[in-house]
């Protein structure tokens, strides 16, 4: 006689071998798409560094006067996502795709760096990093977003490079 089917224990090891393997997955692909986000985060910064050059064409090479950032779309004054907009292709990459909600509530997912407003880039002055325009952030994430990176925050530097690590004090 030929059996038919399965037995009821074939099935629960199967099964338990599968919960296994997506208990394995599960985990891996998260860390994926984090990663991902992060990647897509700093190819936002850095498109956003090319508008601002763009800018700084159009303004004989002198930053905007912007507030750091703001917490609804409602408040007043001039933010990066206001005054650079015209010289990006969208809206969406003021946007990090790891921020959830801050973005979407007050507009960017980066803050402007407040020191360097109305300065000429030729002569830009953070903490006496004179001539040092590579280690001069001029945004960053609003918030730690990238949890599978070791600096969870990314940076826009006034030579126009992002980065993961703050260089502020690095060796040239």
């Amino acid at each position: 006689m030929k059996r038919a089917g399965f037995t009821l224990i074939e099935v629960l090891v199967v099964a338990g071998i599968i919960a296994v393997l997506v208990g394995i997955t599960i985990p891996a692909v998260s860390m994926f798409m984090a990663r991902g986000q992060a990647t897509k985060c700093l190819g936002n910064l850095s498109q956003i560094g090319a508008g601002l050059q763009l800018y700084l064409n159009d303004n004989d090479m002198v930053m905007p006067e912007l507030l750091a950032g703001r917490k609804s779309k409602a408040d007043d004054g001039p933010v990066i996502d206001e005054v650079l907009a015209e010289y990006l292709p969208n809206a969406d990459v003021f946007i990090c795709p790891a921020d959830r909600e801050i973005g979407a509530a007050s507009g960017t997912s980066y803050y402007w760096n407040v020191a360097l407003n109305g300065q000429r880039i030729g002569s830009l002055n953070f903490l006496q990093l004179v001539d040092s325009l590579q280690r001069i952030p001029v945004m960053s994430d609003k918030e730690g977003w990238h949890r599978y990176d070791k600096q969870k925050v990314n940076f826009l530097y006034a030579d126009g490079h992002v980065t993961k690590d703050l260089q502020l004090f690095t060796e040239e």
